[in-house]
């Protein structure tokens, strides 16, 4: 049995040490456009408590304005609130350590602004650094281009690892299924992946955040990926069971939260 009086404790201990929450979005906030039970009063009750939230998410084919709009057409975020993408991660990856290199992108025209905008160098040939996101225009002519890049041995960066984009019905590919057909026409993986559950996301989040890692959660539906990435980089980890995990998985998976929920609304009562 995972809600235990054990279980309890762990997480009332999560909530009072928690200073800022990064918050999955996709099956832990809403699914797709519908909250998830009373979680407008939730945040607000996290935000009186003096809690901070980070809108924390993997998906980089949108920019961090577009997911603001998202949130404020739900109604949910509020003030003091932020969104952190592996797009942003990606991009203060590439400022530390590829300063000026001409930077390939296989990405969204949105994220191309993002990274255009924070002082990235994009070019459409001749690149010294390949970047793979999430990129919902995807051309052949883009793949080709890529691939030439990594064949040729250039410093190739993902921006995350997710085989399948959730969705209702049928889960479209992610930049994970990109990687693995990249992997078959070139015979590389990448150098680097950003994102969750990988540390790069997770340092440059502490950076930006200046606290320790004992005062940031990690809050998601998925054992593998956020669990696994609140672990590797030693923050509080709470798995919902409000999205693509059961009871039974979150029983036996080997990513395993510090404790478990039916929903982020359950925390209300340890504010």
């Amino acid at each position: 049995m995972i809600f235990t009086a054990d279980n309890e404790e762990r997480l009332s201990k999560l909530v009072k040490e928690t200073q800022v929450f990064l918050l999955d979005m996709d099956g832990t906030v809403y699914i797709e456009t519908t909250l998830i039970g009373d979680m407008k009063n939730t945040l607000q009750a996290m935000r009186d408590a003096g809690k901070r939230i980070v809108y924390f998410t993997n998906n980089s084919s949108k920019t961090v304005k577009e997911y603001e709009e998202k949130l404020s057409k739900l109604g949910i975020f509020g003030k003091g609130d932020e969104v952190y993408t592996s797009g942003i991660a990606t991009i203060e990856y590439l400022k530390e350590f590829y300063p000026e290199k001409r930077v390939y992108l296989v990405g969204t025209d949105g994220l191309k602004g993002e990274f255009s905008a924070a002082g990235i160098n994009l070019c459409e040939e001749n690149g010294e650094v390949a970047v793979l996101a999430y990129d919902t225009t995807l051309t052949f002519s883009k793949l080709v281009e890529i691939n030439k890049l990594i064949v040729e041995g250039k410093p190739y960066i993902a921006t995350h690892p997710d085989a399948v984009c959730p969705a209702k019905g049928v889960f479209p590919p992610d930049v994970g299924s990109f990687i693995e057909l990249l992997k078959c026409s070139s015979g590389k993986e990448p150098d680097v992946i950003c994102g969750k559950p990988f540390t790069v996301m997770g340092d440059c989040i502490k950076r930006r955040l200046n606290l320790a890692p004992k005062s940031i959660a990690m809050v998601g539906d998925r054992p593998h990926t956020d669990i696994r990435f609140g672990n590797n980089n030693g923050f509080h980890t709470l798995l919902v069971l409000s999205g693509e995990t059961d009871e039974a998985l979150a029983e036996t998976t080997p990513d395993r939260a510090e404790a478990v929920a039916l929903s982020l609304n359950d925390i209300v009562k340890y504010l």
